[in-house]
């Protein structure tokens, strides 16, 4: 009897650990406002990675009125593809207390980034772009969107 006391013990606290650690994995997924605020991202979860697009643009328009495309993209073939809707973080992994091992991609410069995510508290994220090694690169914060 003692034996099977033993087994449910140690399967009640590993569902309760495990519903925490995805709790916790789970705190960037939502809508966020970049720096500048002048775009809304959404990160969502996909399988056991984490995605983000956008979603809002303040100027979502060009100066010809049509909707804003991924003109400064270096392949020529996504060059029309619209920025509303991109997908914009890819492959993020949780791993204790970060998102890691995806990327990012500017497309206001039309380049892709390694990347990693912090959150800062519960309202910001830490987000990373690099090259290379993390130590070169530049961080921003996001904002929750409300």
């Amino acid at each position: 009897m003692n034996r099977y006391y033993l087994i449910f013990t140690f399967l009640f606290f590993s569902g309760i650990t495990l519903k925490a650690f995805s709790q916790e994995a789970d705190a960037i997924v939502g809508k966020w406002y970049n720096t500048e605020k002048d775009a809304q991202v959404e990160i969502y979860k996909e399988g056991d990675k984490f995605s983000g697009k956008i979603i809002w643009l303040q100027d979502p328009k060009d100066i010809a009125g049509k909707p804003k495309v991924d003109l400064n993209n270096s392949d020529v073939s996504k060059r029309q593809r619209p920025i509303i809707g991109m997908k914009l973080l890819e492959n993020f992994k949780y791993n204790g207390g970060t998102w890691e091992e995806g990327t990012i991609y500017d497309p206001k410069n039309g380049k892709t980034y390694s990347c990693i995510i912090k959150k800062k508290g519960s309202k910001t994220l830490e987000v990373r772009g690099y090259v290379g090694i993390s130590l070169i690169g530049r961080t921003v914060e996001w904002t929750k969107a409300e």
